[in-house]
């Protein structure tokens, strides 16, 4: 009866909560680490062409896809429930779409936000010498 009540106490100690949970291989972690890097020289990069309103979507897009790779690596989510994975990447997805339809807006009406000097409503009248007392 003893033995019994040993093993089954082994068993639960093996169980335990050592800290951290979900250990990833090292070459998954530099694999991430250098696709951020990556992303970033890519980002760089972009910002050196001329894409007009498209420079806005790519930049989005990067920006989006670099969020992902930090919330399903290195926040874990990846070992976490699908669902709440899907949760958070959609929320930058939506996050990205928003800003980038509230800049493509604002680029629209860009004569509106541009600063433009007017004229003052009663010029000075010019004065001759010949008119000065």
């Amino acid at each position: 009866m003893s033995e019994s009540t040993n093993s089954v106490a082994d068993t639960s100690s093996h169980e335990e909560h050592h800290g951290f949970a979900h250990p990833m291989p090292v070459w998954q972690l530099l694999a991430v680490f250098f696709a951020l890097v990556g992303l970033t020289l890519l980002t760089v990069w972009q910002a050196t062409l001329d894409l007009g309103s498209a420079e806005l979507w790519v930049s989005l897009l990067i920006a989006t896809i670099k969020a992902s790779l930090v919330i399903l690596f290195f926040m874990h989510m990846i070992h976490d429930k699908p669902l709440n994975a899907i949760v958070f990447i959609s929320a930058f997805v939506f996050v990205a779409l928003f800003i980038g339809f509230t800049l493509m807006d604002a680029l629209q009406n860009r004569d509106v936000l541009e600063f433009k000097e007017v004229p003052p409503a009663n010029p000075p009248v010019a004065t001759s010498p010949a008119n000065v007392p």
